[in-house]
C-alpha cells in the first residue's frame, strides 16, 4: 500500500470544502453545509480551532480527516475529536480508512491523548461495521444534544 500522509496547509482550503462537499453528499446533508472556503481558512489556519490530515496514494488525495482536541476532566488530559472521516468512493474497501484511523491513533498517542473518539450517523451500517471491526466502542447512556443557530443565540442573549 503505498499510502502517505500530510497536514493541510493554507493553500488546501478550497480541496478541504471540496472533501466536506463529497461527504456532506454521501450522507445526504449536502443542502446543510454552509461552510465557505474564507470561514475554513479562519478558523483552520488562523484561529487554528481544527487540523486537517489527507490520505495520499500516488500523489494524489484520496481521503481526509479534520479533528480537534477536546478534554476529559475524568481522565485530566486531552482527547482527539474526529469530525469528519472521509475516504474517496473509488478508494473504498482498500484499507485506507483503517490507515487513516491508524495514523490518527498514533497522533493520540504521540501527544499522549487519553482518548479518539467521533460520532457516526445511525443509519450508516457499513461504517458502524468497520468501527467495530477496529474494537472502537459505542457509547452507551449517552445523547448526544446540540444548540446551534437561533436557539443558540437566544441562549447566549437570554
Amino acid at each position: 500500500m503505498d499510502l502517505s500522509f500530510r497536514f493541510a496547509k493554507e493553500e488546501d482550503t478550497s480541496l478541504i470544502l471540496a472533501f466536506i462537499q463529497e461527504l456532506a453528499s454521501y450522507e445526504k446533508m449536502l443542502e446543510e453545509v454552509i461552510a465557505t472556503e474564507e470561514l475554513l481558512h479562519e478558523w483552520i489556519f488562523q484561529q487554528k480551532k481544527a487540523e486537517v490530515l489527507f490520505a495520499i496514494v500516488d500523489g494524489k488525495e484520496i481521503g481526509f480527516a479534520l479533528f480537534f482536541h477536546n478534554f476529559s476532566t475524568f481522565l485530566g488530559r486531552a482527547g482527539i475529536y474526529l469530525e469528519d472521516l472521509y475516504v474517496k468512493e473509488e478508494c473504498r474497501g482498500k484499507g485506507y480508512g483503517k490507515e487513516i484511523l491508524k495514523e490518527l491513533a498514533w497522533i493520540a498517542v504521540e501527544r499522549k491523548c487519553g482518548r479518539l473518539e467521533w460520532w457516526c450517523l445511525d443509519w450508516n451500517q457499513p461504517s458502524i461495521d468497520f468501527y467495530l471491526s477496529l474494537g472502537a466502542e459505542p457509547m452507551k447512556d449517552w445523547t448526544v444534544y446540540r444548540l446551534e443557530g437561533e436557539t443558540l443565540k437566544n441562549l447566549a442573549t437570554e
